[in-house]
């Protein structure tokens, strides 16, 4: 009888992991940690984003790109890195 309850317990267990570790993966899913919250990049943000960059207020330029996005601390210095001034016509 003691053998059935452990089991029954052993099994509860594990399913209520599983049960939690789908629920964190459908959780991480939906909102990916790198996407996108506001409206995205504008010209906007992105024409303030080359004016501190040439001020050389890069660390700004991240703050900005991180607060406008919600993008990473990491990836927004990697798109502010990589951004550069559009050629003259």
């Amino acid at each position: 009888m003691s053998n059935l309850i452990v089991i029954l317990l052993l099994t509860a267990v594990i399913v209520a992991a599983l049960i939690a570790l789908i629920v964190f993966a459908v959780r991480a899913a939906q909102r990916p940690r790198n996407a996108l919250v506001g409206g995205g990049v504008g010209p906007e943000l992105i024409e303030r984003l080359l004016e501190l960059k040439a001020a050389g207020q890069f660390d700004q330029a991240v703050f900005l790109v991180r607060g406008e996005t919600g993008m990473s601390h990491r990836t927004a210095a990697r798109f502010a890195r990589r951004l550069k001034p559009a050629p003259p016509p």
